[in-house]
């Protein structure tokens, strides 16, 4: 039944993902006063998978002097971290349950740095390679402050289990009480996942696509899922967190929906950040806010065992 479910739920996954790129492409032309994707199909709707029939069918081409087996299968590296990432989702019926979920995320979200680095490393090239770089020096610096977060509510409701999130968010959300650690969140969700403002792996002005200039066809297109795939996954992780968590509702759904949208939003709206700045926030920022809200909750515990 998990292999079952599982295999049903990768598969809705890559569906969404089509329909987030044809969202973001709409929602990003309506903001610049455009239609976007409105020709193939019903209002665009085919566009996604047109698209990703041609990147398939494209002839595969790679740099003559890259490290051959590690160029080609950091992509499939990546992927299969990103589909590994959703076998933690709380499925209510505990077709499989995870109660060490939070430290299995920890632990999927920081191997992530190495498809990336791996990646523009053995691309060859010094766009690749400086694209990467920047990749992983802010993925590390923001895993900081997000892994800080998340403990401060594995202190709080005393587990690592997601479905705990539901039962200790039946009467009130975690976002009333905790309203600057849900913004340091939103920014590190937006780091971890490479978007604008904090795009600097992708700097097309600089660095010509950054990590993923040498790849085409099914490489590129492997890439693109990935991290899509992950930006779904923290907006998922958003709503478990700070929303509610209320998995038997409609509304979870339409949440995880809206987090999508504020991400697609922030990248049309708010320019790229300069780098010393971002490594500013992180350290200087949301660091001390996390450790102060860590440190407030343990001392909250604490006082409620003596207590009772």
């Amino acid at each position: 039944m998990f292999l079952v479910s599982y295999t049903v739920m990768i598969i809705s996954i890559l569906i969404s993902v089509a329909f987030v790129t044809l969202l973001e492409r709409k929602v990003l032309g309506y903001m610049q006063l455009r239609k976007g994707p409105n020709k193939v199909g019903y209002m665009g709707l085919l566009q996604p998978f047109s698209d990703g029939i041609k990147l398939f069918f494209k002839e595969q081409s790679y740099p003559y002097m890259s490290n051959f087996i590690i160029y080609y299968f950091s992509p499939i590296f990546m992927l299969v971290l990103s589909f590994s990432l959703w076998v933690l989702f709380p499925q209510a019926t505990n077709i499989y349950n995870f109660n060490f979920g939070i430290l299995y995320f920890l632990c999927c979200t920081g191997m992530g740095v190495y498809g990336i680095m791996l990646s523009g490393w053995s691309s060859n090239s010094n766009y690749a390679l400086l694209g990467s770089l920047r990749a992983m020096a802010q993925t590390i610096s923001y895993e900081v402050s997000m892994a800080m977060i998340i403990l401060c509510f594995v202190v709080f409701i005393f587990s690592y289990n997601f479905m705990d999130f539901m039962v200790h968010q039946s009467s009130i959300w975690f976002l009333l009480f905790s309203l600057p650690l849900f913004f340091c969140w939103l920014s590190s969700c937006l780091a971890e996942t490479n978007r604008a403002p904090f795009d600097f792996a992708e700097g097309e002005s600089e660095l010509v696509s950054g990590f993923n200039v040498e790849y085409s066809s099914g490489g590129f297109a492997f890439i693109f899922l990935s991290e899509y795939m992950n930006i779904i996954f923290m907006g998922l992780m958003t709503v478990i967190m700070f929303l509610g968590c209320d998995l038997y509702s409609i509304f979870f759904y339409l949440k995880v929906v809206v987090v999508v949208f504020w991400f697609i939003w922030v990248r049309g709206s708010l320019p790229r950040f300069r780098y010393d700045k971002l490594m500013y926030l992180t350290w200087k920022v949301f660091l001390p806010v996390s450790l102060n809200y860590f440190v407030s909750f343990a001392l909250f515990l604490c006082l409620m065992i003596l207590v009772f």
